[in-house]
């Protein structure tokens, strides 16, 4: 199984690599890479995204949403639903969601994310997202307790990947338009 974490701050190195690593770390018996859209090109990242398993996309909020860096990553992707198409980057894919932010409430940032991911690609989301604020973090690196739990994301998600894998149903379903 591959694991990909993409991470959409545009500071390399920074709070959101830490928790897409911190899930990443989590993800038992996989093979993980993290890239990062800071100084990696898109097609580089999405040629990733289609041979990945699974991804875990992680971004800090901006102005109550996911960042530009990331958006531009989806304005990018195929879908394989159109004739001009000639790739499906997310098509079977698991993911994950990592928004790191100011304050906990605004932990609804990443539901324009899970919904992009799970209603316009046809993703299977992992629920609920990770949302790591300031206590999570002691400087740029998690602390434990929140190293554990973007961890325990990891172990879900590569759970909830095999649960996909192993079910034909799961695997059939497509966005409606």
């Amino acid at each position: 199984m591959k694991v990909l974490g993409v991470v959409g701050s545009p500071s390399v190195g920074g709070r959101t690599d830490a928790g897409v690593a911190g899930v990443l770390a989590g993800c038992e018996g996989a093979e993980t890479d993290r890239l990062s859209l800071a100084d990696t090109d898109i097609a580089t990242v999405l040629d990733a995204v289609e041979a990945a398993d699974a991804v875990v996309f992680g971004s800090p909020t901006y102005r109550a949403s996911f960042s530009a860096l990331l958006r531009s990553l989806f304005e990018s992707a195929e879908r394989g639903r159109y004739t001009t198409e000639t790739k499906a980057h997310l098509a079977g894919t698991t993911a994950a969601v990592v928004m790191t932010c100011n304050a906990a409430e605004h932990f609804l940032a990443q539901d324009s994310l899970r919904s992009l991911l799970a209603g316009f690609y046809g993703c299977q989301v992992l629920s609920p997202g990770l949302v790591l604020t300031h206590p999570h973090f002691d400087g740029t690196e998690l602390t434990a307790d929140a190293a554990e739990l973007a961890a325990s994301h990891g172990r879900a998600l590569v759970d909830l990947t095999r649960a996909v894998q192993g079910s034909a149903a799961i695997r059939a379903l497509q966005p409606q338009v």
